[in-house]
């Protein structure tokens, strides 16, 4: 990951995430504490994929693990060192490395599929157009992308534990994804008691 494509706020998430890895890791970092219905989707997803998946932003690696045991060709990136680690030293037969939203490290139209599971909540407004360009670059035309991020009436910022994060409108995120070349195929949401709303978003590259 170059210089250009580290600014101020990739920075601040490292630090953040860095001094919370072990925790985060311990309360988050296995499939169990995740939803059923995520479980379901994501492995549905995973099943049109036909080549590799990138789970960009991976943390503990728990997702990209999930995803080889539903047969996918997969491997995580994610910005910090630690839980690229983690995940190497919890799941050997997975492939992780750091990376960046912006700057996965793949060719162009290399991919499949790209999973960003909550890793895009942390980029200010201003900068997701920069991620979903890199996104269009490495999947290949017709290739999938699945989003995970809190919903929330308009886009907003709010102080999620570890950085700051952002609240996003299911429409104007999925025109985000539109301008830089993918067709939203379908959205869900779903709202869990005391937690934020959550949203999906999955869609295909247009080529």
């Amino acid at each position: 990951m170059d210089a250009k494509a580290d600014p101020v706020i990739h920075a601040d998430i490292r630090a953040a995430y860095r001094n919370r890895a072990a925790e985060y890791t311990e309360l988050l970092g296995n499939i169990e504490s995740t939803h059923q219905a995520d479980r379901s989707l994501i492995a549905s997803w995973a099943e049109g994929m036909d080549g590799l998946i990138i789970d960009a932003g991976c943390g503990p690696g728990q997702w990209t693990n999930f995803l080889k045991d539903c047969g996918a060709s997969v491997e995580g990136i994610d910005l910090v060192q630690e839980f690229v680690h983690q995940a190497k030293e919890r799941f050997p037969d997975v492939a992780f490395r750091v990376g960046s939203l912006d700057a996965l490290g793949a060719a162009d139209e290399s991919i499949s599929g790209i999973l960003a599971w909550y890793s895009i909540i942390h980029l200010a407004p201003a900068e997701t157009a920069s991620a979903f360009k890199e996104f269009a670059r490495c999947v290949r035309p017709g290739g999938g992308l699945l989003l995970g991020f809190f919903d929330g009436p308009a886009i907003e910022m709010f102080p999620h534990v570890v950085a700051p994060a952002y609240l996003w409108p299911v429409d104007e995120l999925s025109l985000v994804i539109a301008a830089a070349g993918f067709e939203v195929l379908e959205s869900h949401r779903r709202v869990d008691g005391a937690h934020r709303p959550h949203a999906a978003i999955v869609a295909r590259r247009i080529g």
